[in-house]
C-alpha cells in the first residue's frame, strides 16, 4: 500500500519506516523515508520479480492506466536490509479505501483488478491477491498498487484470489445494488471482504437464479460451507481449470460486476443541490465569495467538508487546487463521482465520508488503515465548509466551539460559511425541535472560532442571510 508523499528525493537518510498496513505479504512490504514511499522487494520474490519485468505486462498495465510507475533506487535505501531492490513508485497524494467509496468507485476497481487480470493471463501470469486494498485512485482513475501481487500462472490451476476477489468486490457491489446502497458499509466492519455466506443471506432469493449472482456467491458460499466441514479450501478442492475456463471465469466476473448497477436516487440528500437556497446572482455571489477566499489562503491541497455535488470543489480545482471532496450522502458521492468522469477530471477525487462519524483507524494495531482524520490533517493545507456548519451544531448536536476546534485541527486555513437561525434551511432544522442552541449566532460562530482564528475574511452573500468567512489559524 502506498501512502501520500512529498519532499526530496532519494538521498541516503537513517529515517525510514515500515508502514503499518504493509505486512501481509512476504515479497515485500512498502515503506516511507524522508516523506515519500518506496517499496522493499525480498530475495525470495527475485524470480517472480524478474519473470514480472521481463513479460511486459508492466509496460502494458501503464499504458492502460492501471499501474503506477516506478525507478529503481540504490537497494542501501532499504528499510530493513537486506533487500533484493528496492523502487519508488509513482507517488500518490491520496490513500482512500473501499468504504469510503461510491458504488461507481468501488465497481470501476472491480473490473480495473479483473482487466489487470486478463492482461496478467496473457503474459503467462497471474494476481495471487485480489485485496481492494490494492486499488487507490488517481484523480477518478483507478490503479494498482502493488506490483508484488503477479506470480507466474502454473497450467491448469484455479485463480487463487477467486474468493478474495468475490468477498471484496462482488459482495458488497451485489448488496448496495440489490439491497441497500448503505451495505457497502460493511467493507468498514469486514476489512478482509463481505463474507460470502453473509452476503448469500442478505441477497434477495431471486438472485439465487442469476447467471452471476447465483454461481459466484450462493453457489460459492454453499461450497465454501462444504470445505469448512471437511477441513479443505474451496480453492485446493479444485483439481483443475484449463485456461479457457480460466478466461471464461473472469469473463463472467466481469460481466456479473458491470451488469450490477445502482441508481443515485432516493437518499436524503440525493435531490438537494448545495446552492439551493440561491438565485441566480446569490449564487455568483456566493461563487465570487469562495472564490476569493480560496485566493487568498494558499497551498496546493483543499479538503472539501459537505461537498454534495462538488460544486465547489470544482471553483477550488479551477484555482489550481487538488481536491478531495468529502460527502454523507451516497447518491450525492456518486453523482459527484459521474460528472468527474464525464468531464475527465482528475483533480477532484469524491468520498463518502460523514465527518461527524469519519473512518477511524483500523486493522492491526488500530494502524493498518489510516483515519480519515489523520489524513486530512495529513493533507489538506484549506478544507471548505459550506453550509455545513448548521447540519453539525444543530442537525448533530455539535457545540460551536467543538467544531472550530476540529477544523482548526485539519488545516492552517478555512473557508466556513455561516447560515444563521433566520434562514430557511435551518428552520427547517428546527422545525421539529425545540430550539436549545441558544449559542448558535453570528457573535457565537466569531467568538468560537475566534479562539483558534484570525478572520481575514467576512463577507455577507448578497441576496441571502448568510456569511462567508475565510479564517486563518494562528500557529
Amino acid at each position: 500500500m502506498a501512502e501520500p508523499a512529498e519532499g526530496g528525493r532519494n538521498a541516503p537518510s537513517t529515517r525510514a519506516a515500515r508502514d503499518p498496513g504493509s505486512y501481509r505479504d512476504p515479497a515485500g512490504f512498502v515503506f516511507r523515508r524522508d516523506g515519500e514511499v518506496y517499496r522493499q522487494i525480498a530475495a525470495t520474490f527475485a524470480e517472480d520479480w524478474e519473470t514480472y519485468l521481463e513479460s511486459g505486462l508492466h509496460e502494458r498495465l501503464i499504458a492502460d492506466g492501471l499501474a503506477l510507475a516506478f525507478e529503481d533506487v540504490d537497494p542501501s535505501l532499504a528499510a530493513e536490509p537486506p533487500a533484493f531492490r528496492v523502487i519508488r513508485p509513482e507517488q500518490l497524494e491520496l490513500i482512500s479505501y473501499p468504504y469510503e467509496w461510491s458504488f461507481g468507485m468501488l465497481q470501476d476497481a472491480a473490473l480495473a483488478t479483473l482487466r489487470a487480470q486478463s492482461l496478467a493471463l496473457e503474459s503467462g501470469l497471474s494476481l495471487r491477491d485480489a485485496s481492494a486494498y490494492n486499488i487507490q485512485f488517481r484523480g477518478n482513475r483507478p490503479v494498482l498498487i502493488d506490483s508484488l501481487s503477479f506470480e507466474r500462472a502454473e497450467p491448469d490451476r484455479p485463480w487463487v484470489a477467486y474468493r478474495q476477489f468475490c468477498e471484496h468486490f462482488l459482495a458488497p457491489l451485489a448488496l448496495m445494488a440489490r439491497v441497500d446502497v448503505r451495505l457497502g458499509g460493511l467493507l468498514r466492519d469486514h476489512l478482509d471482504g463481505i463474507p460470502l455466506d453473509l452476503a448469500a443471506r442478505l441477497l434477495p432469493a431471486r438472485t439465487r437464479l442469476s447467471l452471476g449472482l447465483g454461481p459466484h456467491i450462493h453457489l460459492h458460499a454453499r461450497a465454501q460451507r462444504r470445505h469448512a466441514a471437511d477441513g479443505t479450501t474451496d480453492a485446493k478442492s479444485e483439481a483443475t481449470m484449463s485456461a479457457k475456463r480460466l478466461a471464461t471465469l473472469i469473463e463472467s466476473l466481469r460481466d456479473t460486476v458491470a451488469g450490477l448497477s445502482w441508481e443515485p436516487a432516493g437518499t436524503t440528500w440525493a435531490e438537494y443541490a448545495d446552492d439551493n437556497s440561491y438565485d441566480d446572482e446569490a449564487t455568483a455571489a456566493k461563487v465570487a465569495a469562495v472564490r476569493a477566499a480560496l485566493g487568498s489562503a494558499g497551498g496546493k491541497r483543499a479538503w472539501d467538508l459537505g461537498a454534495n455535488t462538488g460544486r465547489y470543489s470544482r471553483e477550488a480545482a479551477d484555482l489550481g487546487y487538488r481536491v478531495v471532496a468529502l460527502d454523507i450522502d451516497p447518491a450525492a458521492v456518486e453523482r459527484g463521482y459521474r460528472a468527474l468522469k464525464s468531464q475527465k477530471r482528475d483533480d477532484i477525487t469524491p468520498l463518502l465520508a460523514d465527518i461527524t462519524d469519519p473512518s477511524p483507524a483500523l486493522g492491526w494495531g488500530s494502524a493498518e488503515r489510516t483515519s480519515l482524520l489523520e489524513r486530512i490533517e495529513a493533507g489538506a493545507d484549506v478544507i471548505l465548509a459550506l453550509a455545513l456548519v448548521h447540519h453539525l451544531a444543530i442537525g448533530a448536536n455539535v457545540p460551536l466551539p467543538m467544531i472550530a476546534g476540529l477544523f482548526a485541527r485539519l488545516a492552517p486555513y478555512a473557508v466556513v460559511e455561516f447560515v444563521p437561525k433566520e434562514d430557511a434551511m435551518v428552520k427547517r432544522l428546527l422545525s421539529a425541535r425545540r430550539d436549545v442552541f441558544a449559542d448558535y449566532g453570528i457573535d457565537g460562530f466569531r467568538a468560537a472560532f475566534g479562539r483558534h482564528y484570525d478572520i481575514q475574511i467576512e463577507t455577507p452573500i448578497a441576496g441571502t442571510v448568510r456569511t462567508l468567512f475565510g479564517l486563518r489559524r494562528r500557529d
